[in-house]
């Protein structure tokens, strides 16, 4: 079974939740779809579970959770033991490349890893697959908060071109494009970029004044020596990063 490169569960390995979205953005969200007791959701690329536990705990949903990293899928159990919920979720360590529910759903989602389809209309194709007739798609993507000026702007926010993200106006369309009414919409902020970056260098900080020997050492040492001033430079101003509520027309 393939696995995440082990830089990115170091980054991230305290994390609840993978992308800018606090965990108060991710209540916000529960709480604007109206989700009743016993919604069925899949959550392709789950990390670490933290929407399916919180939301079974506060609206009774139940719920599958998949994704490749075995060290997130095992936060994930742990935090539905945690919030009690572990009759209502149920979390499996595989690739969500291709993943299709055994039974359709209420609800089908993947927040910030559209890679998983080749891309945004892949994965929206793919997640429509598992979704029962007049459910919601749920989808997690970046875009431009201001045009990139530069290719070292693009670059730094991890693209490869101006291209690969939209603007908001350019996205929202791209969903009307797809045949899908977008119903809702939750934006993450600069503060939730924050948190999710800065807690990135402590986990990274951490780990490496527990690991001096790993042969990862000096990569993740030059890594946190400039991922400060690089985030606020480049992702913090020009990316921003919202989940967005899809309907088939």
């Amino acid at each position: 079974m393939p696995d995440l490169p082990r830089q990115f569960t170091i980054r991230e390995s305290r994390h609840h939740v993978h992308n800018p979205f606090t965990e108060e953005k991710l209540a916000t969200l529960g709480r604007a779809l109206y989700l009743t007791p016993g919604t069925r959701l899949l959550d392709l690329a789950c990390g670490s579970g933290e929407m399916l536990c919180t939301w079974a705990r506060d609206h009774g949903i139940t719920g599958t959770g998949v994704d490749i990293s075995s060290l997130f899928i095992a936060s994930a159990r742990a935090r539905a033991t945690e919030l009690a919920v572990e009759d209502r979720v149920h979390f499996v360590h595989a690739d969500a490349v291709g993943y299709v529910a055994e039974n359709p759903v209420d609800v089908a989602a993947c927040l910030g890893a559209t890679w998983i389809g080749g891309g945004l209309h892949g994965t929206v194709d793919l997640l429509r697959r598992s979704l029962r007739p007049g459910g919601m798609l749920l989808v997690g993507e970046p875009y431009w908060r201001q045009d990139p000026p530069d290719q070292t702007t693009v670059e730094r926010c991890h693209a490869r071109t101006r291209d690969d993200f939209s603007s908001l106006p350019e996205l929202l369309s791209a969903f009307g494009e797809m045949g899908c009414d977008v119903v809702e919409m939750v934006l993450a902020d600069q503060d939730g970029w924050d948190r999710y970056a800065a807690a990135q260098w402590l986990n990274t900080r951490l780990w490496l004044d527990q690991n001096p020997d790993d042969e990862l050492f000096a990569e993740m040492r030059a890594e946190l020596d400039e991922a400060p001033v690089q985030h606020v430079l480049y992702q913090r101003e020009y990316l921003g990063w919202g989940v967005f509520a899809l309907m088939d027309r």
